[in-house]
């Protein structure tokens, strides 16, 4: 789950990182109150929304007096975000942050993830701020540094030597540095994130240390033991038919195609996926209805994928080991009659009770296209689209 720049600090406030002050408006009468109680005279106003890119995209600006920021503020409020991040459909920020702004001398990229290789956490960290790190990677592989996390997240201390050395902070910058480094670190591990970043983390002409933005993206699967966290999901940061799967307990993502996919388990779904486009099609989505999805599950699946005008066919493709095939089956059935699906249906199912399943599928006379294989499969779905041209 993904979370604003604004409650990301929120929770890097408590690990002893330094934050410039913010207030967070949501309509004009908040812009005033934030400058009284910040005493500004100037700020930085930055859109709230769940994709980078602001800046480009004119949702980050600088005001110059206390009626500027105002004006400001209630120009970006309501905003619509469209960017490569947001698709076209755009994001919109209902909220602004506004804060003190900090006269900056260098920025640093300091962040945390899981790396996947080593399977183990990990500080990234680099004396180039302020540009995506994974284009620094590419351009400048000599300005990354990456060091391991221990499992309760401390970074044991020769290491945070070698990160002052390569970042290039000595003395007071130092210490203030290795602060941060070990908030970050220790963040990271306890709100079970997947990311944490600080871009830029800046300098100031005045020898200070700052958290100048913050991203936070908490693994969805230990939100259970994360309610405070969980409290921060925004759902008007997501499409509709992705609050629809959340309702749901479905793992959805909206893609560009034209075949939606109902498959149960993500690495199922990815194959899918990948058959679909080897065979010549193109999926319209990702949605794993889980290994024990229920027939209200199934039926919410198919209206989520047939609000998608882009869908001109669905591909249904189950494993049954935890899941029964007949129920499966049922569900599909019942999903087809309640709605009337007018595009075709192919489903391949292999695994628990599938004889039953297939032969309820069969007598259904409903107009199903069965298939015994995945690839069988895909090559059905893309060649009934052909056929209507």
């Amino acid at each position: 789950m993904n979370t604003h720049e604004y409650q990301a600090k929120q929770i890097l406030k408590r690990y002893h990182i330094p934050i410039p002050e913010f207030g967070i408006a949501s309509k004009p009468q908040d812009v005033e109150h934030i400058i009284n109680d910040l005493k500004l005279k100037e700020a930085v106003i930055k859109i709230q929304v769940h994709a980078g890119g602001r800046g480009k995209a004119g949702g980050v600006k600088f005001a110059k007096t206390p009626g500027e920021i105002i004006q400001v503020a209630e120009h970006l409020i309501g905003m619509k975000m469209v960017n490569n991040q947001t698709g076209p459909e755009g994001v919109i920020a209902h909220k602004v942050m506004i804060s003190k702004p900090i006269d900056i001398k260098k920025e640093y990229y300091l962040g945390a993830v899981i790396d996947r290789d080593k399977a183990e956490p990990i500080l990234i960290a680099s004396p180039e701020g302020g540009m995506e790190i994974e284009e620094v990677a590419v351009k400048h592989p000599n300005k990354i540094l990456k060091l391991p996390i221990e499992l309760d997240g401390s970074v044991r201390g020769f290491r945070l030597v070698r990160l002052c050395k390569f970042m290039g902070w000595k003395g007071e910058m130092a210490k203030v540095g290795t602060t941060i480094a070990k908030g970050v670190a220790k963040a990271f591990i306890e709100t079970d994130a997947s990311l944490l970043e600080i871009n830029p983390l800046v300098e100031s002409t005045d020898g200070k240390l700052w958290a100048l933005d913050a991203k936070l993206s908490v693994d969805d699967n230990a939100l259970f033991r994360q309610p405070e966290i969980a409290a921060f999901y925004d759902h008007s940061q997501q499409s509709e038919n992705e609050v629809a799967a959340k309702e749901f307990d479905l793992a959805y993502i909206a893609l560009e195609g034209n075949i939606g996919c109902m498959v149960n388990g993500a690495g199922l779904a990815m194959a899918t996926m990948d058959i679909i486009k080897y065979s010549g099609g193109k999926p319209s989505n990702f949605l794993d209805v889980g290994g024990g999805a229920s027939k209200e599950k199934v039926a919410a699946g198919f209206k989520i994928i047939l609000s998608d005008p882009k869908v001109k066919a669905i591909l249904v493709n189950i494993f049954g080991g935890i899941m029964n095939c007949a129920t499966l089956a049922e569900g599909i059935i019942a999903a087809v009659k309640e709605m009337g699906i007018k595009v075709p249906l192919v489903v391949r199912m292999e695994g628990t009770n599938v004889q039953e399943g297939k032969r309820l599928l069969e007598h259904s006379k409903l107009p199903i296209i069965t298939a015994d294989g995945l690839a069988e499969a895909a090559e059905r779905v893309c060649a009934v689209l052909k056929e209507k041209g």
